[in-house]
């Protein structure tokens, strides 16, 4: 339970208590951004500390490991804003955000298990049973469920979209609001001429139109967490031949724009990483819970 509080009061600081504008020029908001992790992590913090420890010994299981995360927290977060600074623009731009995102979270993992081993005194086998709370048979406790629950929905949203996001880059605008191309034909006659009254000159004019809208941006966010969760249902229940549905459905949806081949890869890029990612997790439930 120790290790799901934490890594749960990291999620919900990281993702869910910071917008779009502190993502993007976190420097700005890093004050904000902290206290939100000061906030969190010490709710967490003293849930562990009265549960497991009935509030006594508040140096040692409430103080140091409170300071130990919000320090290392912090310098993680400068050492990431510091590599971002530091890039020069190039089309690998997207990935190199990716790994710094990937590696950022890691290391946040990595520094809530350490304090686990060096303040709670516990070591990788512990947490691997206090998470499986195996009683003889595979199956997690009633809280642990539901924290590992609300853990994989917040993966599985938030955390899965800022991957997707990274990996198909920033949409150019004429391409994320291209609905489609509309195409008109004319054909006049040409003026007879009076020396051949029996001939007909007669072309063709081709008018192309691109239809464009603005739709709005959340949609698309509500509709890729909404089919990632579905991928780990359909993935924890066996229901794979499923999964094509929803591939299927989104390209009804989208099949006017599917002609203007940039916004088809595009679209492609970002329904494959969305469903790959929906697989994985829903291939950890399925192995956990199971």
């Amino acid at each position: 339970m120790t290790v799901l509080l934490l890594l749960l009061s990291h999620l919900i600081a990281d993702f869910w208590l910071q917008s779009d504008q502190m993502a993007k020029n976190k420097i700005n908001h890093l004050k904000k951004h902290i206290l939100h992790h000061i906030l969190t992590t010490g709710i967490v913090l003293v849930i562990i500390w009265g549960y497991h420890y009935t509030f006594q010994h508040m140096f040692n299981y409430f103080i140091l490991p409170f300071l130990f995360i919000i320090i290392t927290h912090l310098l993680i977060d400068l050492l990431k804003i510091r590599l971002i600074d530091s890039m020069q623009k190039s089309v690998t731009d997207n990935m190199k955000k990716l790994g710094y995102f990937l590696l950022d979270q890691a290391l946040h993992v990595i520094m809530i298990i350490i304090a686990c081993i060096l303040f709670f005194h516990m070591k990788t086998t512990e947490m691997t049973v206090s998470l499986l709370d195996l009683n003889g048979k595979d199956s997690l406790s009633l809280i642990n469920t539901a924290l590992f629950i609300i853990i994989i929905y917040i993966l599985a949203t938030s955390v899965c979209g800022h991957i997707v996001k990274y990996i198909i880059g920033s949409l150019p605008s004429e391409l994320a609001n291209f609905e489609g191309e509309l195409t008109l034909k004319n054909q006049m006659n040409a003026v007879k001429e009076n020396n051949r009254p029996m001939t007909e000159n007669s072309f063709t004019e081709e008018y192309h139109y691109f239809t464009y809208s603005s739709p709005l941006r959340s949609r698309g966010r509500l509709i890729g967490y909404i089919e990632r969760l579905l991928v780990i249902t359909l993935t924890v229940i066996g229901a794979y031949p499923s999964i094509a549905f929803i591939i299927a459905a989104k390209s009804i949806a989208r099949f006017k724009q599917l002609d203007d081949r940039n916004w088809a890869e595009y679209f492609l890029l970002g329904t494959l990483s969305s469903i790959f990612l929906g697989l994985v997790l829903g291939l950890v439930v399925q192995g956990i819970i199971m």
